[in-house]
């Protein structure tokens, strides 16, 4: 095969190939042809999970499941599972699944702000793709899939935090809204998010095999980037409405695509998120306590902290490590009895 026979990058083909075409067929033929990508269409009110109901009650029975699993197993004391080789599948499942999306979306992304602009793509009807839509939709179903991570966390009796249990149901309840709300802008957090899972899905995956790798922090970090790019948009989108809607004196650009309800509920969660992760941050890197110099320590690090990977108790704390350092305490030797007797 000669060089010019290999298919060239464009802005209309930015991998030279059609991927979602290569996508398209795969799917088809692994379900049977019961779900073929090119020919779905979201209906609210008809689609799978688009109704109310079922999403309140699948995002109630992962609290009452997981609040309420942790309590029989403290009440019980039951020995912790480790279920390691499970846990490497989950992660190596979405970081795959993951990546697979966001290289479907950015084939989409690139040629339509190309020929059309970023405003088209965040705030015009036209970007609701049928290709875009369904790949909103299976990065939605993705969301309760991830409800698993949580499920690891009680087997395993990590620690359960608000902010681990809190995103994870929120997250789903979000996606439910774009989709409903016809937000033009949602591959912005979107796709955003699936970068984030396809790096942090891998750590745990490298971490599960006893894999240390130096840009266990950056996980953190780009969690908290992702949430600052995302509100720079939604809220330029937000603005965009409003001042369309109800203030049209004011400058702006026109109106955004969605409904009300999709926009302030899509600030609210994303600017919830910001500030919990930010104030997480501060307490593990910035704060010179303890818990934070032995959390850099630990295997895993922050980054496995930021989802309580790691858990380490106050009574770990407080005999096994040095107030100062963070560092492993020595453990004393045991003397020699022989040798500490008294000679006679």
């Amino acid at each position: 095969m000669s060089l010019a026979s290999l298919p060239v990058p464009s802005f209309e083909r930015p991998f030279g190939v059609y991927l979602f075409g290569y996508f398209d067929v795969f799917v088809a033929q692994l379900t049977g042809g019961r779900f073929v990508p090119s020919q779905f269409h979201f209906e609210a009110g008809q689609t799978f999970f688009s109704t109310p109901i079922p999403v309140f009650s699948a995002i109630a029975v992962y609290y009452i499941v997981i609040l309420g699993g942790s309590a029989v197993i403290k009440a019980n004391k039951w020995k912790p599972l480790v279920l390691n080789g499970l846990f490497q599948i989950h992660n190596l499942f979405l970081t795959t699944l993951s990546l697979t999306l966001v290289v479907l979306m950015t084939e989409q992304l690139i040629p339509m702000i190309h020929t059309h602009g970023l405003y088209y793509a965040i705030c015009d009807h036209g970007a609701w793709t049928q290709q875009m839509v369904v790949l909103y939709y299976l990065n939605y179903l993705t969301k309760f899939t991830e409800f698993i991570d949580t499920l690891f966390l009680v087997v395993k009796q990590k620690k359960l935090t608000f902010l681990h249990t809190y995103h994870h149901g929120a997250t789903a309840l979000l996606c439910y809204t774009q989709l409903i709300g016809l937000t033009s802008i949602s591959w912005v957090p979107i796709t955003l998010n699936l970068f984030v899972h396809v790096v942090m899905y891998w750590y745990y995956f490298l971490a599960a095999r006893g894999i240390r790798v130096w840009w266990k922090e950056w996980v953190t970090r780009f969690q908290i980037l992702q949430f600052i790019l995302d509100l720079s948009f939604i809220y330029f989108a937000t603005y965009q409405k409003v001042v369309h809607n109800f203030y049209p004196s004011l400058p702006h650009c026109g109106d955004c695509a969605g409904t009300p309800l999709a926009t302030f509920s899509g600030c609210a969660i994303i600017s919830s998120y910001l500030v919990l992760f930010i104030a997480f941050y501060i307490e593990v890197y910035k704060k010179s306590s303890k818990k934070s110099k032995v959390v850099q320590r630990v295997r895993g690090g922050v980054a496995a902290k930021v989802n309580e990977y790691v858990y380490l108790d106050r009574k770990t704390l407080q005999s096994n490590y040095d107030s100062n350092t963070g560092s492993p305490l020595a453990v004393p030797r045991q003397r020699n009895l022989r040798s500490s007797k008294k000679k006679i």
